[in-house]
């Protein structure tokens, strides 16, 4: 085995920067105030993570015993949890719910659970991937219920662990009959076994059930119940992170797994019928929601069934559609709760009638609001229009044109909930509402990351063919 450690630099960079954290968490509550190298290291990060995908020659290496694979798809996912780690530190380093002396450890339990998540996106042994999976979990778990004693914070922190449990044993109890029917863990020797429901249902019925601990993490009905309540519960800038870079983790094993199965298979039709469910169910409830994290949480819900678009078609233009859309959703999310932590100045929960007026009271974070939500919808020139017309494409003609009528109608359905925060910010009266006083690096980072789902949308090419390149290395 070849180690070469340039080909692992991203993670090693985050257990650095983990490291130096930990070592600060250590310290007295005066030198934990003193954490301003945080946001710099977390943007060398993301430097890191573009050159990891850039300078390499493209050629897979695999480590310990070929259960840790570097390739372009690990490399190009490694590069988005980067970034969304690096937005992430600079939404959580305003002054929010958290006090001073406690941002060192808040900053330590996110950069664990994106280095875990960094893990997960090249293990291709799933026992391995399990590990990976619960290393970007358990920290977490302790972030949620931060929240300067509030009761629903505590009540989201019990909902995420209770259902991160049940969905970790059923994940694990399938494992053990995958491991039973097809006597390996290594997604390339299960990639040349059978997996019709007739020849091996043992296998199969494990696959299932292995799966629910990535649907999980993506909230896929029916494993969604804990994401509104802990979006809600949690502070605003941990739901921006819960709300994203967990979904990267899940889609990247999904989509690796997603080569084991082809249309028409029974694995295949219940990940579909799994998908429209979510699809219909998220979006049908977020029309009854006033809650700004609720409306966006029932949209993730609504979001990971169009992902199933791409696990679906069985084709390497689907698993990049759904690797493209990862992104896309992660950067757009990031958008609209950069938009929505500096409205809410005190760190409370914002409703729509908070929005009332913004245009007038802060106009540029108005327009950033407004570019995510239209990118939410998938309504041109964004990136989530280009998203979606990659996943609508992947999968027609491929035995599943019904899902795809159905996320067209629910695209359709989402216009209203998403375009009603347009509406209240732009038409509404502000009605004595006082002006949102953000820092102009503020405005301008909020103004970088609506460019960056306007790109996605105008200029997708060169993203979309690293997914595809790596997408195309899954399948024989």
């Amino acid at each position: 085995m070849k180690f070469d450690l340039f080909r692992l630099l991203p993670e090693l960079y985050q257990l650095l920067l983990v490291l130096g954290l930990f070592v600060q968490t250590c310290a007295g509550r005066e030198q934990q105030r003193e954490a301003g190298w945080v946001p710099a290291a977390a943007g060398f990060g993301l430097l890191v993570g573009l050159a990891s995908v850039i300078l390499p020659d493209g050629a897979a290496t695999e480590f310990f015993w070929g259960a840790y694979r570097v390739d372009a798809l690990s490399q190009f996912f490694k590069l988005a949890i980067a970034m969304g780690f690096f937005v992430a530190v600079l939404n959580g380093w305003r002054k929010g719910p958290l006090d001073d002396d406690k941002r060192a450890d808040y900053l330590f339990f996110l950069a664990l659970s994106a280095w875990g998540l960094m893990l997960l996106a090249s293990s291709v042994e799933l026992i391995t991937a399990y590990v990976a999976l619960e290393v970007s979990s358990y920290s977490l778990f302790a972030v949620v219920p931060l929240r300067a004693k509030e009761r629903s914070a505590a009540e989201a922190g019990i909902k995420y662990i209770l259902f991160g449990a049940a969905a970790t044993a059923i994940s694990l109890y399938g494992l053990s009959y995958v491991i039973a029917g097809q006597h390996t863990t290594y997604i390339a020797e299960l990639a040349t076994r059978t997996w019709s429901f007739e020849a091996t249902p043992l296998a199969c019925i494990g696959l299932a059930l292995f799966l629910c601990g990535f649907f999980y993490k993506l909230a896929l009905f029916p494993f969604h119940f804990w994401a509104p309540d802990v979006y809600d519960g949690a502070s605003n800038e941990t739901a921006a992170f819960v709300a994203t870079l967990p979904k990267l983790g899940a889609v990247v094993i999904l989509v690796r797994m997603a080569a084991l199965i082809t249309p028409g298979l029974e694995v295949t039709t219940f990940i579909a019928l799994l998908g429209a469910l979510s699809m219909t169910v998220g979006n049908l409830a977020a029309l009854a929601q006033t809650d700004l994290k609720r409306i966006l949480g029932y949209s993730s819900v609504a979001h990971a069934g169009y992902v199933t678009l791409g696990l679906v078609a069985g084709t390497a233009q689907g698993l990049a559609a759904a690797t493209f859309y990862s992104l896309v959703y992660v950067v757009m999310n990031l958008t609209c709760f950069w938009a929505i932590c500096r409205v809410s100045g005190d760190g409370r929960n914002l409703k729509l009638a908070d929005l009332d007026g913004l245009a007038r009271r802060s106009p540029a974070l108005a327009l950033v609001l407004l570019v995510a939500a239209f990118a939410l919808v998938g309504l041109p020139p964004t990136g989530g229009f280009t998203g979606k017309l990659y996943l609508l494409s992947a999968a027609w003609d491929r035995g599943y044109n019904w899902l795809v009528i159905v996320a067209a109608l629910n695209t359709a359905i989402s216009i209203y909930y998403y375009l009603n925060m347009v509406r209240h910010a732009y038409t509404h009266e502000p009605d004595g509402a006082p002006a949102v006083a953000a820092h102009p690096c503020s405005l301008a980072m909020g103004g970088l990351l609506a460019a960056s789902v306007l790109l996605l949308g105008v200029a997708p090419g060169s993203i979309f063919d690293l997914a595809l390149t790596a997408s195309k290395a899954l399948l024989p």
